[in-house]
C-alpha cells in the first residue's frame, strides 16, 4: 500500500508537470513557482511516508533501498528541479537567477512541505495500511538523538559533502549521474540516519518535523536550516 501510495504521488505529480509546461509557458514566474512546488510535493510526500517504513525488516536493508530506489526515481522525473532552498541559492549567488525567483522558488519549496504535511497526515488518518497506525499520535519524533552541537556538525558536513559531490557529478553522464547521487544520499542516510536524520534539506526537514520545529525553533532551524545553509555557503565560497 505505501509503494502503491508513493508511486500514485509520483504519477500524478509528472501529470501536474506536464500540465504546466504545455499551459503557463508564458507566463514564467508562476511556471516556475509551481513546477518547484509540485517537484518539492513529491519529495517531501514519499519522504514522509518512507519514514514509517524505517522499521520494515529486514532493518535497515529494507528502508535504505527503498530510500535509493525513489531517490533514482526523483532524480528520473524531476529533472529541472532543486527541491531544496540550499540548491536554490547557487544559481542566485553565481548571478543565474535573480533575487526574486530565487525566493519564489524556495516560498514555493515551503509551500510545498506544507502541503504534503498536510496530505500525508489525511492519508494517514484513513489507517489504510498497518505502519499508519498510531503516526498522527506521535507528535514530534525528534530525529536528533545526539547533542546540538554535534548534531549542527553532522548535518553541516553532510550538507558540503552532498552538495560537493554535485558539483563534481555535473559532468558524469545523466543516467549514471543520478544513481551515484542516489548512492551518496543512501550512504549518508546510513551514516548519519540514526543521528539527525541526515536531511540537508531545510524545506523537507519542516515537512517531516514541523512539530519539533514548533516545540524547540531555535534548536531545530539551527541543525535543519542554518547548517544546511552555511554547508552550501561553503560550497560556494570555496568553489
Amino acid at each position: 500500500s505505501s509503494l502503491l501510495l508513493m508511486s500514485g504521488v509520483v504519477v500524478a505529480v509528472g501529470l501536474c508537470r506536464r500540465l504546466t509546461r504545455r499551459r503557463l509557458r508564458s507566463h514564467p514566474r508562476l511556471f516556475a513557482f509551481l513546477v518547484e512546488m509540485f517537484s518539492t510535493f513529491q519529495i517531501c510526500a514519499c519522504t514522509n511516508e518512507l519514514s514509517l517504513l524505517g522499521n520494515v525488516e529486514p532493518k535497515p536493508h529494507t528502508a535504505l533501498t527503498l530510500t535509493y530506489g525513489f531517490t533514482v526515481l526523483h532524480g528520473l522525473t524531476l529533472v529541472g528541479s532543486t527541491c531544496n532552498p540550499c540548491g536554490t541559492l547557487q544559481p542566485m549567488w553565481g548571478g543565474g537567477t535573480s533575487l526574486r525567483m530565487g525566493g519564489l522558488k524556495i516560498a514555493a519549496q515551503f509551500v510545498a512541505a506544507v502541503i504534503a504535511r498536510v496530505f500525508m497526515h489525511f492519508i494517514w488518518s484513513l489507517e489504510m495500511t498497518e505502519p499508519h497506525f498510531g503516526a498522527l499520535s506521535q507528535g514530534c519524533s525528534s530525529p536528533m538523538q545526539t547533542t546540538e552541537m554535534q548534531a549542527f556538525c553532522i548535518e553541516l558536513l553532510f550538507s558540503v559533502v552532498f552538495q560537493l559531490a554535485v558539483l563534481r557529478a555535473e559532468s558524469v553522464n545523466p543516467k549514471y549521474r543520478v544513481h551515484l547521487i542516489a548512492l551518496l544520499i543512501t550512504m549518508l542516510v546510513y551514516a548519519g540516519g540514526n543521528l539527525t536524520g541526515a536531511i540537508f534539506n531545510p524545506a523537507l526537514a519542516f515537512s517531516l518535523h514541523a512539530d519539533c520545529f514548533y516545540d524547540k525553533f531555535l534548536s531545530y532551524s539551527l541543525v535543519y536550516w542554518i547548517a544546511p545553509a552555511l554547508g552550501k555557503f561553503l560550497i560556494l565560497y570555496v568553489f
